[in-house]
């Protein structure tokens, strides 16, 4: 697939990291691990003190995509009743 794929205007969202994480079986010292980083950096993105940007994020992408996990980034996301995720239809 082409890399324009995996690209996000606005990026993961802390709620959207940490559900990867779960959806791989994964703590964060092993996500950490698989990605080469450490796993203060995985907290920090799931406590939103920080986003993954460029690259890592591209790498989430290409990660959730390959593992059938499904999410929006949070340009194209929004809440509803029910903790629901839907497109947003503009």
């Amino acid at each position: 697939m082409r890399e324009e794929n995996y690209r996000h205007k606005a990026g993961w969202s802390a709620e959207e990291v940490r559900r990867l994480r779960r959806h791989l079986g994964l703590s964060q010292d092993e996500l950490a691990e698989e990605l080469g980083m450490r796993q203060q950096t995985i907290s920090e993105w799931e406590t939103g003190r920080y986003q993954p940007r460029g690259a890592s994020a591209r790498l989430l992408g290409m990660i959730a995509e390959r593992a059938g996990f499904e999410y929006l980034p949070q340009s194209h996301a929004r809440r509803v009743p029910g903790d629901e995720v839907e497109r947003d239809r503009a």
